[in-house]
């Protein structure tokens, strides 16, 4: 039996206006090479200035994970040639980085909760991007210089499920403190995953493999998975040593594996040495305390759901989950919705019909109708069945109002209490040998009544009445 450790560093792409050491926008989507200048195409004589937004969005997020912030860091320059460096060097922290020693904590679906380790996060500048176009490569350089919070686990994870939830809750993390939109899909959140295998019961960490530049959790998932088995297999195999070797792997999203990119270098081969162009960063104590003004993060949240709407720990958990959730559910209960009601029909219903890529943001049911045809099954004017039937039409036709929808569809649920009764007694009338085998102790043709009445409303009685009536008559 063996145990897997891994260990991820997590890069964030901080929201400022404009680039860590220059004036150039950080706008996604431009036309290649047009959001640069001397400074981060790095040309001889440019000199950087550092953006102090990007300082104090690293210290908000180090008080969100409870971590040290350091009152002085310093930059460093971490050298290596790729085609996407420009200066042929990269400017990030390495001896002392702004946040050390924080943790965060994963939850698990049975109630149980893990603390994982941070080691620290650091800011550095981003990378220009490649491009591959044929049997041809091209750098746009618009992302170079780019604000980065590194973000560095502990070693701490045993499982890939442990790793996802990691992932999960840092993206929420980084969402709710709104430093980073955290897009996966423009590379505003990537991952590089570091894994190893050991036999159980063993404490040595043997060699480690990273795996580089993952933005989805899907794939994450993928990666881990092939990654560990091919390391086991070789474990067992006895080909161990000779296979698993630090080196730096990609994966490949169309074979479902991972595959050799290059060695994996020490910290020792980068030749970090402080950056002569750059002061040490020194914050003051104001400034520290002033980035301690945080919104409420998604455990509070949960929490506080818990405890103010009376819902279960688990459907807190997973409205939390994403701030898009939480602001949704809060909006439809701001509308006057049940909190129970409005976590089934947020969470099952609306979600399960959200298909082919689309997200809450982009849902064509928004938090205010979601509420009302909420209202509309609490207040007895359809059933939860009918109401079903209403946000199916409501999914293909967003423009239409829910009162019009039930109208439109004859799905108004019968309440009067006069026209339910007269169909009661025309079911028992029609019915006599069954209400004296009733009487008589056969209580489960109550179910047959039930049905009966429904069958004559064509499904339009409001059930609880129809219940109601009938014990009343069979009594």
């Amino acid at each position: 039996m063996f145990e897997t450790v891994i260990g991820l560093e997590v890069h964030i792409q901080l929201n400022t206006q404009t680039k860590i050491f220059c004036s150039c926008a950080t706008s996604f989507g431009e036309a290649p090479n047009t959001n640069v200048c001397p400074v981060c195409l790095g040309l001889p004589g440019a000199l950087p200035v550092l953006n102090i937004e990007a300082v104090k969005k690293a210290m908000r997020f180090g008080h969100a994970v409870n971590a040290t912030i350091h009152p002085k860091s310093i930059f460093n320059r971490k050298n290596y040639f790729y085609p996407d460096l420009p200066k042929g060097y990269q400017i990030s922290q390495f001896e002392i980085p702004i946040v050390e020693s924080g943790e965060l904590f994963i939850d698990f679906k049975d109630g149980s909760s893990k603390r994982i380790g941070i080691t620290r996060a650091h800011l550095e500048e981003d990378a220009g991007k490649n491009v591959h176009d044929g049997d041809r490569s091209k750098v746009d350089l618009n992302r170079a210089g780019t604000p980065l919070l590194e973000i560095v686990s502990e070693p701490d994870m045993r499982s890939v499920e442990e790793a996802i939830l990691y992932l999960k809750k840092l993206h929420a993390i980084v969402r709710y403190l709104e430093i980073s939109d955290a897009n996966m899909q423009e590379g505003s959140f990537r991952c590089d995953v570091n894994v190893s295998i050991r036999p159980k019961g063993d404490e040595k960490l043997y060699t480690r493999v990273e795996i580089k530049n993952m933005n989805s959790f899907r794939f994450i998932q993928r990666a881990l998975e092939f990654e560990i088995n091919r390391q086991i297999d070789a474990w067992e195999d006895g080909v161990y040593e000779d296979e698993v070797y630090q080196e730096t792997r990609l994966f490949d999203v169309d074979s479902g594996e991972t595959r050799s990119m290059r060695g994996k270098e020490d910290s020792a081969e980068y030749r970090y040495f402080p950056d002569p162009d750059l002061l040490p960063v020194v914050v003051s104590e104001e400034m520290i305390a002033e980035a301690a003004d945080i919104p409420e993060l998604p455990d509070q949240k949960r929490d506080r759901f818990i405890s103010e709407y009376g819902i279960k720990e688990y459907d807190a958990s997973v409205l939390t989950a994403s701030l898009e959730m939480a602001h949704y559910f809060e909006a439809m209960i701001a509308e006057g919705a049940g909190p129970k009601n409005s976590v089934t029909w947020l969470t099952v219903e609306l979600q399960g019909r959200l298909k082919n890529g689309m997200t809450l943001e982009s849902s064509p049911v928004d938090a205010v109708t979601l509420a009302t045809l909420v209202k509309r099954i609490e207040d007895g004017t359809v059933s939860g069945k009918a109401a079903k039937e209403v946000l199916d039409h409501l999914i293909e036709n967003p423009q239409e109002e829910i009162d019009a929808i039930i109208e439109k569809l004859g799905l108004k649920q019968m309440s009067d209490d006069g026209a339910i009764e007269a169909m009661v007694d025309e079911i028992l009338h029609a019915n006599e040998d069954k209400v004296a085998e009733y009487k008589g102790g056969k209580e489960k043709l109550f179910g047959f009544f039930v049905g009966q009445v429904m069958k004559a409303s064509k499904g339009s009685a409001n059930p609880a009445k129809v219940n109601e009536i009938l014990k009343k008559k069979l009594s």
